[in-house]
């Protein structure tokens, strides 16, 4: 079966040899394979490097003690790009967030989600969440991390200030932090994440990649049917434009995250596409 969706990638996007030197890394979000780390997570380790992947975005070591984690990192050439932080965790101390980090080796810590009431997020709390993250950035600087925020749609609604969205008050006050934009949930809460790549240059040293089904609804509260994460290149977000702008700006990661049933047999073929595009 592996061989054959490698053989559908080859023919469909034109799948190009692991030696070729990109200045944009792929990267995987493990959360993509949450359901089958849970089955056989030295399997789906293997199989992550048998894509050519070798740079990991998430955290846990899925039962085994650290040196047991730590052999399959180096056995399969893994290694940690970044790791998650609870908001929560943030407001009481770093040290937690430190340690994981600096056990997996990782640059980068990213804040998923900022816990609101369901729906939209308000500007006051992205007010109170912008002044969190400054500080933990500049605290984090210190041990040599970065500190990143994955939006996630619920920050794309009017801003009862002045023009635009509640978001760019963030974006226009990051000091101390980046972001790790998941294209897809932008897309999702009503944003264009090329336009706003544009905007607000370099400031995405990480992306998530994750394309949605054409024809899919936006949403603005954070949620939506994980169905429709497609293969990269198949769906309504500008992956293309993405990665083109990506590659002048610098940006280091890209990183596919596809929360689907179909992760397993999709993914091959988002790597064939990211590939194609960066030989552009």
């Amino acid at each position: 079966m592996k061989k054959l969706i490698y053989s559908i990638a080859l023919i469909f996007f034109g799948f190009l040899p692991l030696s070729s030197s990109y200045s944009q890394e792929i990267a995987i979000q493990l959360y993509s394979l949450r359901n089958e780390m849970k089955e056989d997570p030295v399997k789906y380790h293997q199989l992550i490097s048998e894509w050519g992947i070798e740079n990991l975005e998430g955290g846990g070591n899925y039962g085994m003690t650290d040196l047991e984690y730590e052999k399959l990192l180096e056995d399969n050439n893994l290694k940690f790009i970044g790791v998650g932080a609870d908001y929560n965790q943030l407001t009481k101390s770093l040290t937690p967030i430190i340690q994981e980090a600096k056990r997996f080796g990782a640059k980068y810590v990213t804040c998923y989600w900022i816990p609101h009431a369901e729906g939209p997020i308000t500007l006051d709390e992205i007010k109170v969440a912008t002044a969190l993250f400054n500080q933990t950035g500049k605290e984090l600087k210190k041990e040599g991390l970065v500190f990143l925020y994955h939006p996630h749609g619920y920050e794309f609604v009017p801003n009862p200030e002045g023009k635009g969205v509640i978001m760019d008050y963030m974006l226009k006050n990051a000091k101390n932090f980046d972001f790790n934009m998941d294209v897809y949930w932008v897309k999702m809460g009503g944003g264009d994440p090329l336009k706003i790549m544009k905007n607000y240059k370099g400031k995405f040293p990480m992306l998530h990649l994750k394309d949605r089904k054409i024809g899919t609804p936006g949403s603005n509260d954070g949620h939506g049917d994980v169905e429709t994460n497609v293969v990269l290149g198949t769906g309504d977000v500008d992956i293309a434009g993405i990665i083109k702008e990506a590659k002048k700006q610098g940006t280091e990661y890209l990183t596919i995250e596809d929360e689907s049933s179909r992760s397993v047999s999709q993914i091959p073929l988002s790597i064939a596409f990211i590939k194609s595009q960066l030989e552009k």
